[in-house]
């Protein structure tokens, strides 16, 4: 699919490459645990996913590790760009930078699952990658492969033996989430032995993965691929740590995640469309306006996105005494809407420059 031609054709493209794809039934389950430990590379990949709409508010997770949620927000400040830079020609997903006299670090945001039809990578952002020396991403690309991983989060992922996670619901919610997996084809007692967390988790990846997404196309998963041989891989944060954010958030959180995944199930690929659409055109506005509005839950979206934005920006500013050329790769949602990454590097007195 070639870029720019706005949401209504990658959503066109969606369905269509969709087609082909097998609903998930008993037998698949195991697939979708792992693509959801995969998933964990990205608060992006969360906060994507996330979607719930109500009178007022509209909420909505991604795909892998974001989440949003706080009191509703004037839509001017949600949209706001503090730079002039950040208003440059869009022609392509959205790259910054940040540089001195002998470093820059390229900020790209990423989605951790795509359709495989989708084109991206050209132009700046194949000449910021390989001009790198360096590639960070969220998390070591091989972290969630490696057996002793997923054996941490299933063990993270476990309720203890005399909880029940259908117990854990009220009877209104329970209702909806067994509705939610009936419609999956999933049986209502598949994630009883699993924490909130880790079922709203799974449950938000399985319509993405009938519409064709997948995190063989993601754009980790690219970038690793296609990033200098001689490059350094690097990370600003390990599995281990991600998935504790997520086992230590409050249960009421942990349910209130599930429940947005269980409430709009049918508008989870539909509204992925349009964010990656968004994305494809460099709208880090309409992005964030599409993410965050009417956020409703202050805990999740200090826990998933401002306060790890805050420690990356300290990231960057201490890798910026170091020369070199970085590329910087992290969930899209991190780069747009307020206290974004370029929010907090700006208010640490350096300049970010938009690219693309």
């Amino acid at each position: 699919m070639a870029r720019g031609n706005g949401a209504s054709g990658f959503e066109g493209q969606c369905r269509n490459g969709a087609s082909g794809c097998n609903p998930i039934g008993r037998t698949s389950l195991q697939a979708v645990f792992a693509l959801a430990i995969a998933a964990l590379i990205d608060r992006e990949s969360y906060r994507m996913i996330r979607l719930k709409y109500r009178p007022a508010l509209a909420c909505f997770a991604t795909l892998a590790l974001a989440l949003q949620g706080c009191t509703t927000v004037p839509e001017a400040e949600t949209a706001a760009a503090p730079m002039a830079e950040r208003e440059a020609a869009r022609s392509g997903p959205g790259l910054w930078k940040v540089a001195d006299e002998d470093t820059t670090i390229y900020l790209f945001g990423t989605i951790h699952a795509l359709p495989g039809s989708v084109v991206w990578y050209e132009g700046p952002i194949e000449n910021a990658l390989a001009a790198s020396q360096e590639l960070v991403t969220e998390i070591p690309s091989d972290a969630a492969r490696d057996p002793a991983s997923q054996q941490m989060v299933m063990a993270k992922a476990m309720l203890p033996a005399d909880q029940s996670l259908r117990d854990l619901l009220s009877e209104t919610d329970r209702s909806t989430y067994e509705a939610a997996l009936t419609r999956l084809g999933v049986p209502p007692a598949a994630f009883d032995r699993f924490e909130p967390w880790f079922a709203g988790m799974t449950l938000a990846l399985m319509p993405l993965m009938k519409a064709g997404y997948a995190a063989e196309s993601g754009v980790e998963t690219r970038l690793e691929q296609l990033a200098p041989a001689d490059a350094t891989r690097s990370a600003v944060e390990t599995l281990a740590w991600q998935i504790e954010m997520f086992d230590t958030l409050p249960v009421e959180s942990q349910i209130a995640f599930l429940m947005v995944s269980a409430d709009q199930v049918d508008e989870i690929a539909p509204m992925m469309d349009r964010m990656v659409a968004e994305w494809l055109e460099g709208d880090a506005d309409g992005l964030a306006e599409l993410m965050n509005e009417g956020l409703t839950d202050p805990v999740l979206a200090k826990t998933l996105l401002y306060d790890r934005n805050a420690r990356w920006a300290e990231w960057v500013e201490t890798r910026l005494e170091e020369p070199g050329t970085v590329f910087l790769a992290v969930g899209a949602g991190h780069l747009a809407g307020e206290q974004s990454l370029q929010d907090f590097l700006e208010d640490g007195g350096l300049n970010v420059i938009r690219v693309q």
